[in-house]
């Protein structure tokens, strides 16, 4: 698994594609965070909530854009066969493509950490809510580890690199905003809307944001990553 993992990360950080998305993703961030209308100075308070809003609309796009050619691209360049010479079972080249963009969108995530300390010192008083921040970036790897997991899995449905970022954008924001909306339809109200939004990421995702780890959310999105990759041991045993 390893092997592979660190193939994928070599390869990611060999070009500067690399380096220009994870850039793109922190300075729309701060840009959004502390420059653009509606910027935590307009709050008047130290509070990090609007870059947890926005990171999951970053991310459905940063992600699709990481995983696009996992396994689109082997398939493509026909090393994908070569791969399956080596002593390493499915399983484990799945896993060690899924780590390893999952270790590039973490240190994605990373740097952010600097705004936690920004923050704290701009306060003029109690400054920001410590389990709140930390419940929110627990609910943002999780939220990472799902759209990993999908993107990985869109990959595997074709060679094409760029119908796999589609499919996994698709697939991410139906699965992150797509039951939410169908919840609040009004025939649906009355029950069956709360179970039909639980099916959701977003539900789950401000759940943990709240700063209470809840096991139905971890077991949620634990759930949902072994589905997809799942499906993608599937796709591959098909070839």
């Amino acid at each position: 698994m390893w092997p592979v993992c660190k193939k994928e990360l070599r390869q990611f950080f060999s070009s500067l594609t690399g380096y220009i998305a994870i850039i793109v993703f922190l300075l729309v961030n701060g840009l959004m965070l502390f420059v653009f209308e509606n910027n935590i100075f307009d709050f008047g308070y130290a509070t990090l909530d609007r870059f947890f809003q926005l990171s999951p609309w970053i991310l459905l796009l940063l992600i699709p854009a990481i995983t696009m050619r996992s396994f689109a691209e082997e398939f493509k360049a026909g090393t994908y066969e070569i791969l399956q010479t080596r002593p390493l079972t499915r399983k484990e080249v799945i896993a060690g493509k899924y780590f390893g963009s999952l270790i590039v969108v973490l240190i994605a995530l990373l740097p952010t950490v600097i705004y936690i300390f920004s923050i704290q010192k701009l306060s003029s008083n109690e400054g920001i809510d410590v389990g709140a921040t930390v419940g929110s970036y627990i609910g943002l790897v999780f939220l990472a580890s799902v759209f990993t997991a999908v993107g990985i899995c869109s990959s595997s449905f074709t060679n094409n690199s760029v119908v796999a970022f589609i499919a996994s954008v698709i697939g991410c924001a139906l699965l992150y905003y797509g039951f939410g909306a169908i919840s609040h339809l009004p025939g649906l109200s009355g029950g069956a809307d709360y179970y039909l939004e639980m099916v959701g990421i977003d539900f789950h995702y401000h759940s943990i944001s709240r700063g209470v780890i809840d096991t139905r959310d971890v077991i949620y999105f634990i759930t949902v990553v072994i589905l997809f990759l799942s499906i993608t041991n599937r796709n591959l045993l098909k070839r």
